[in-house]
């Protein structure tokens, strides 16, 4: 077991959930946060819910490990009583239970927030409490469908392929997680609490791989004639993967040094020679030739031949490892990302232990899930809410926090971008040698798309890191800052004279914020770390392929998954780090692993395929999550059915006496029934009917949906760059206190350079020319876009 971490050591959650929310709570109590759960009598219904080990929920014993859990009875006047005292004596409250929530002890989660000024009440449901599809349902395929996921996975023709399940729940719960520690920060800061409306959609269509933000246009398909491209992507296997020996590898070839690389490993074959290979286009142009060449070489060996070859050449390479092999590997279990819990009375498995290394430990799993009862249900003192820490007028949580960004594409830019738009002063350290990736353009556009949507609200320095003036202006920005967020591999800040140890000694208030692909440690941690990679070598991919056994293809290639998620996962690690200094006085070091986040993220299915492969009696989930077509060229919708009760409505719906049994059966009934109506209408009477259903959705079908519009998800962003608004999420959750976010314009390289050395370091005017004209700043040379 691991030892408790105390970040949130002072925080009380009380946790009235169900499954859809369970996870929230889990992320917050893996902190250090006092999570009391409230069961019924006889324990929460999901207890046993599938896939079960032994009688025993897998998705419950890991969603509850670090909690505390007291029964009360609603229909109980002492226990109801005993309830409100409870919440009266919370910070957090998190509701996901619906009416067995709240609303089970006479009351509701908004009614708590208007009687205890100091809670930040947090509600989950599937699509909000309030528009046209508020009562609708959503499982993890539903919400795929409705985000867009479900329209980048799959054969470039033909029925889309569900992501695996378990990861938009997952993404739902980090959302979530991060409104709510976000809405106490504020508490802290004013001293009111805050009630959220949350929606899983709406988190998933944020967090998941946005049709709008970073990346979101090169994942979709480029305006065409002021339209959003309605085809399906073309590259499905854009990072192509290669039959071995003893499975599969993944290759992913960026760079003209990892193409050198490659070429000098199939022994300069003459035909690919030209140096126009060492373009991604030219090779993607003359891939089918080359990759068979590259099949021919790899076909004898095996992954871990591959890899240590590929590695030694610099060639970016990954074995495609089942999740049980990715359980099983030397790296995980030598950086402790795994730890032993019972899982039944009898048995004990080695399960993810959380994504979290704080200050070098891991703070995850450490106490496993209780017994439904076990603890008396109360909190360990009688302390009031605390005083907040300042006078504050301002509606940003964040405002006065000074953030130094050196973060670079996904993961990095958006961490930065999410403290950002809550207030923070969010200073994007940018190199002239070394541009961030998502800097790169079309010829003749001054500004990529998905750079001004990820550094929105931002101000850009021009600075020269490797320069002993560059050095030295960087230490004393530190010293007047609280916060440093980056993304490199790891030993790259050390390399550059800012370690942890060397930025504390200069602020010993600092928070550092790290994140890479494979972690800081640990066997795998100097490898080439791309998401394709990361996927791959996680057992990601091997999960994200068709039930159809002629279909042999790894779908996950269009995704940026985990990128998003690790964003707010180590946003939330750094704002627990904050909330700590503000009690300690002592700043903390954050470091995120993709890899582990993405095992997290799937915890349940690598924890069962694991119990299986042990021969451990395993219960599969029953339920049946499948895609159909619709009317219409190239229309699908997806339809959940997760019980008897569903299978009845569905039938009536259908006006058949009963559905088949067999999967075959019920699949060709469905077929038939689909494929003659518009996808909208069988979901409206689905939906209405109780069952869990969802169009499958293009950028341009999101921005339509009637639920999104009417709950204000997005807005129009004007940057003076560009010919026509973008469209840009507003909110991370739909606060009632907390307003949504500024749209001030992403900034030039440089922008802001001779303001930001003139107000914070008081630089003068000659200084800072004289900084420039030697190369040590830089400053923009375009016209500003008038971010500040």
């Amino acid at each position: 077991m691991l030892d408790t971490c105390q970040l949130l050591a002072s925080v009380r959650v009380l946790d009235i959930g169900g499954p859809t929310s369970d996870g929230v709570s889990r992320l917050l109590a893996d902190l250090g946060a006092d999570v009391l759960k409230v069961e019924a009598p006889g324990g929460t219904a999901h207890r046993a819910a599938r896939p079960s080990i032994g009688g025993i929920s897998v998705d419950f014993t890991l969603d509850n490990a670090n909690k505390r859990s007291t029964v009360l009875d609603p229909l109980e006047a002492s226990d109801r009583d005993r309830f409100i005292e409870l919440v009266g004596g919370a910070d957090i409250l998190v509701d996901g239970g619906g009416l067995s929530g709240a609303a089970a002890f006479g009351t509701s989660a908004v009614a708590l927030a208007d009687q205890y000024e100091h809670l930040v009440s947090l509600e989950v449901t599937d699509f909000g409490t309030t528009g046209p599809r508020a009562g609708w349902h959503a499982t993890d395929a539903v919400l795929y469908a409705m985000s867009t996921a479900l329209s980048r996975s799959g054969p470039t023709a033909g029925r889309p392929v569900l992501p695996p399940s378990g990861i938009a729940s997952a993404t739902a719960s980090v959302q979530a997680a991060w409104v709510a520690l976000t809405a106490y920060y504020d508490r802290l800061r004013c001293g009111r609490g805050d009630y959220i409306d949350f929606s899983r959609f709406e988190a998933v269509v944020q967090c998941l791989d946005p049709p709008f933000g970073s990346e979101g246009q090169a994942a979709v398909g480029q305006k065409r004639s002021g339209e959003l491209w309605r085809g399906r992507p073309r590259n499905q296997q854009i990072y192509p993967t290669f039959r071995c020996r003893d499975g599969f590898v993944r290759i992913c070839l960026l760079s003209a040094r990892q193409w050198r690389g490659m070429r000098a490993w199939l022994g300069e074959p003459e035909r690919f020679s030209d140096p126009k290979f060492e373009s991604i286009g030219a090779r993607f142009a003359a891939s089918r030739e080359l990759n068979a060449v590259i099949a021919d070489l790899f076909e004898a060996q095996t992954m871990d031949a591959l890899v240590v070859e590929g590695q030694r050449r610099g060639v970016p390479i990954a074995a495609m490892l089942s999740p049980a092999e990715a359980l099983a590997s030397d790296h995980l279990r030598t950086v402790g990302a795994l730890t032993e819990i019972p899982v039944t009375p009898d048995t004990t498995m080695d399960v993810p232990a959380g994504p979290f290394v704080i200050d070098g430990r891991r703070a995850g799993l450490v106490r496993p899930c209780p017994e439904a009862g076990a603890d008396d249900g109360r909190w360990p003192d009688t302390r009031g809410p605390s005083a907040p820490s300042s006078e504050a007028t301002s509606a940003r949580p964040f405002e006065g926090l000074r953030i130094l960004d050196l973060g670079v594409i996904v993961a990095g830019g958006e961490l930065g971008r999410l403290f950002a738009d809550l207030g923070a002063e969010v200073i994007k350290v940018e190199s002239a040698t070394y541009p961030d990736g998502l800097r790169q353009t079309p010829p003749g556009q001054p500004m990529s798309r998905s750079w001004a949507l990820t550094h929105r609200n931002e101000s850009s320095l021009g600075l020269d890191l490797r320069s002993q003036d560059g050095t030295a202006i960087f230490r004393r920005l530190v010293s007047a800052s609280d916060a440093v967020f980056a993304n490199f591999k790891p030993g790259t800040l050390d390399a550059l004279g800012f370690s942890y140890e060397e930025l504390c000694s200069l602020n010993p208030r600092i928070v550092l914020a790290e994140s890479s692909a494979f972690g800081a440690t640990g066997p795998w941690s100097g490898r080439m770390g791309y998401g394709p990679l990361v996927r791959a070598t996680t057992g990601v991919s091997r999960l994200w392929t068709s039930d159809d056994v002629d279909d042999d293809g790894f779908y996950d290639s269009t995704t940026i998954f985990p990128d998003h998620v690790v964003a707010r996962i180590t946003a939330i690690a750094a704002l627990a780090a904050l909330i700590r200094r503000n009690e300690t006085d002592s700043g903390a070091h954050v470091h995120i692993s993709q890899a582990e986040a993405a095992v997290n993220q799937l915890a349940t299915c690598y924890v069962t395929d694991a119990a299986r492969a042990a021969g451990l009696d395993v219960a599969d989930c029953e339920a049946i999550h499948e895609v159909f077509p619709c009317a219409g060229e190239d229309e699908w919708c997806v339809v959940s059915v997760r019980s008897d009760d569903d299978r009845i409505a569905l039938a009536k719906v259908m006006g058949v006496a009963e559905l088949a049994c067999s999967p075959s059966g019920f699949s060709a009934q469905m077929s038939e029934w689909t494929s003659a109506r518009d996808k909208e209408e069988i979901v409206e009477a689905l939906q209405d009917a109780g069952v869990p259903a969802g169009p499958m959705n293009r950028a341009v079908d999101v921005l339509a949906d009637p639920q999104l519009a009417f709950r204000g998800l997005y807005a129009d962003m004007v940057h003076p760059l560009f010919s026509s608004p973008m469209t840009t999420e507003t909110h991370p959750g739909l606060f009632r206190r907390i307003a949504d976010a500024p749209l001030r314009p992403a900034p030039m390289p440089g922008e802001q350079t001779r303001e930001i050395v003139g107000d914070v370091l008081r630089l003068d005017a000659d200084e800072t020319e004289r900084l420039i004209a030697e190369g040590v700043l830089f400053a923009s040379s375009m016209p500003e876009t008038g971010s500040t």
